[in-house]
Formats: C-alpha cells, sequence, structure tokens
C-alpha cells in the first residue's frame, strides 16, 4: 500500500535530481542511492523523466519593470545609511528572494510531472530515447557522482553525490573508456553542482553498456596531454536506464515502484586519449 511517507520520498529523489535540497538532505539521499537498490531505481527514474523538460523550456528575457519592482520591494535603489553601499553581488535579501523564486519554479515543474494526465494513444513502433545512466563510485565505495546520457541529443548531465575537496588549481574531469580502447575525454564538471556537457558525435557512437566513465584529479582548464595525468578517484559502468513498470492511473497523483534496478559495476583503469567534449557549464575555481 502506498503510504504519505513514500510521496515524501519520490519528491525527495526529485528535489535530488532537480539539485534543490540542501547540504544535508542531498547527503542523506545520496547515501540511500548507495546502500539501497529501491533508491537508485528511484533516482534514477526521476533523471529520465525531467532531463526532457528542459529541451521543452524556451528561454524568456523578463521585461525591464520586473526588475524595477525587484529593486523597489527590496529598497535597492535607496541610499545606504550609516554604512557603505553593498554591491548586487553582496545583497544578501536580493539572492534570499532569488533563491526562494528558483525553488517555486523547481516546484512547478514537479507538478507539470506528476500531475495525472489522459493517457496519449497507443505509440506506433518508434524508437525510445535510450537514456543511459552510470553511477561513479570513488575507491571507498562512496558514490561521487550520477551521471545521464541522452544520446539523441548528445548530451550528458553529471550530478555531485557527495562533496568532494580539490586542492587549489586542481579540478575533476570527466572521461569515456570504450571497451578495449583509450580513455576520452568528456570534460570538465564542477565538484559541487550539476553540470551539462554538449557530447561530439564520436563520443556518442562510442558510449554503450561496455563502456565506463571515470573522474581524474586535473589541472584547471583539463589534461595539459589529453590523457588523464593525475589520480584516477571515482568510476562506474554505463547502462541503461531502468524502465517503470505500468501501474493502474490514479485520481490525485503518479507514483512509481522500485523497478529494474540500475546495474553498478567497477571499471578498470586504462590510459590513453581522445578529443573533448564542450562543457555548456562555467567552472570555477
Amino acid at each position: 500500500m502506498k503510504t504519505p511517507a513514500d510521496d515524501d520520498n519520490h519528491l525527495r529523489y526529485a528535489e535530488y535530481v532537480l539539485g534543490v535540497l540542501d547540504a544535508d538532505a542531498r547527503a542523506a539521499v545520496a547515501h540511500e542511492v548507495q546502500t539501497t537498490e529501491a533508491a537508485a531505481s528511484a533516482v534514477a527514474l526521476w533523471q529520465q523523466r525531467l532531463m526532457p523538460l528542459t529541451e521543452e523550456v524556451a528561454q524568456v528575457e523578463p521585461p525591464a519593470y520586473v526588475w524595477a519592482r525587484i529593486h523597489h520591494a527590496l529598497h535597492l535603489n535607496a541610499p545606504a545609511r550609516g554604512r557603505p553601499r553593498q554591491g548586487l553581488w553582496n545583497n544578501l535579501p536580493l539572492w534570499h528572494w532569488l533563491g526562494i523564486g528558483a525553488s517555486a519554479v523547481a516546484v512547478a515543474l514537479l507538478v507539470v510531472v506528476t500531475i495525472p494526465r489522459t493517457a496519449p494513444p497507443a505509440p506506433t513502433s518508434t524508437a525510445s530515447p535510450g537514456y543511459m545512466v552510470a553511477t561513479i563510485q570513488q575507491d571507498n565505495g562512496v558514490i561521487g557522482w550520477t551521471a545521464t546520457m541522452d544520446p539523441k541529443n548528445a548530451r550528458m548531465v553529471v550530478v555531485p553525490a557527495s562533496p568532494t575537496a580539490f586542492a587549489r588549481g586542481r579540478a575533476p574531469e570527466l572521461w569515456l573508456i570504450p571497451p578495449g580502447a583509450k580513455p576520452i575525454s568528456v570534460g570538465m564538471i564542477t565538484p559541487d553542482k550539476p553540470t551539462t556537457l554538449t557530447l561530439d558525435p564520436a563520443l556518442v557512437a562510442q558510449l554503450g553498456p561496455k563502456a565506463a566513465l571515470a573522474v581524474s584529479v586535473e589541472p584547471i582548464g583539463g589534461s595539459p596531454t589529453g590523457q588523464p595525468t593525475g589520480p584516477v578517484i571515482a568510476k562506474g559502468a554505463i547502462s541503461g536506464v531502468p524502465e517503470a513498470r505500468a501501474r493502474p492511473r490514479k485520481t490525485a497523483g503518479t507514483g512509481f515502484g522500485s523497478g529494474a534496478t540500475t546495474a553498478m559495476l567497477n571499471a578498470s583503469d586504462r590510459s590513453g586519449v581522445q578529443h573533448k567534449a564542450t562543457t555548456e557549464t562555467d567552472y570555477r575555481s
């Protein structure tokens, strides 16, 4: 029987994929993903459900009066009294309200995904999106990152599962290791927030269940040789996303069970190089 606690867990997994949980809640979900198959499967399913939303939401430039109202409501135009005027980047009230707005947008996306809809007509023979996932584990068994691959749109989203500290001037670089071939650089990833990478067609052709992903520690900007020069700190095999089991539609929201589990295998370290994919997110040292 489905309970309110199950719904809460489902929302936590979705918020984990969206990256809107605080540090403590995110660490708790990461631990569940590492220790329970149901949590790992649920996170993979939410990654499959939420990734297509980025294709449907077009960028909209806010009208000028919106910023004017924000400035007026937060008294940003009033001169500071008794202390130097704060710059925009150091204005805590502004970022506080912007953070609330971002959370509201995330909740709205969840509502769009979970509300019941009329079942569409049975599809004809249409190919599935073919999403792939990988759980990239550190040597101590802790999950460092989760990666969701969209070969159709040549895209990969990498989400950190646990905080990892790096020395000054060093950063994580993601590598694809095809079976029996040299590593191919996918791009630099950030250790504390999701990273979206655009994949070269040649790299997309190498994706598959026999390939693996690995993370090495490299200088800021990437390996100078095109090959891993620092230690490999995490690795994981690539697998297909488990499909949700068919269930009768309910009138108050939708749910999902544990489903099939994501295969989590350890991949051997290999050396070598290919070309890099371009990174859509800016990396801050």
